[in-house]
């Protein structure tokens, strides 16, 4: 088991999601991400969509939250990126901070 990865992601907020930096409804955050998904499943660039569309301030770095441990992130994204093998990109991950789809790098 290890005790590290290294992760981008991209996130999208929703009014009432924490540190909400969007206005857009549940819904229409849930229909962009799953669009991105399937764009990202189709080929394109996860970090070009990150620096596009993510709500993260890592999104200026297409994503990339660099490396971290177990208990660093909240446990919905935790258990996500530590259950993937590197390369792989999540199905969409619901937070208290909104949707997300997690890319692990390492």
């Amino acid at each position: 088991m290890t005790d590290q990865v290294s992760a981008s992601h991209i996130l999208l907020s929703f009014d009432g999601s924490q540190n909400a930096s969007s206005a857009r409804t549940r819904d229409d955050a849930l229909e962009e991400i799953v669009g991105l998904k399937t764009q990202v499943t189709d080929g394109a660039e996860f970090s070009v969509l990150a620096k596009e569309h993510s709500d993260c301030p890592s999104s200026s770095q297409g994503g990339d939250l660099g490396e971290f441990g177990r208990g660093m992130m909240v446990p919905e994204f935790e258990q996500a990126a530590f259950g993937m093998g590197v390369g792989e990109v999540s199905d969409v991950i619901e937070t208290p901070f909104g949707y997300h789809l997690i890319h692990r790098t390492a």
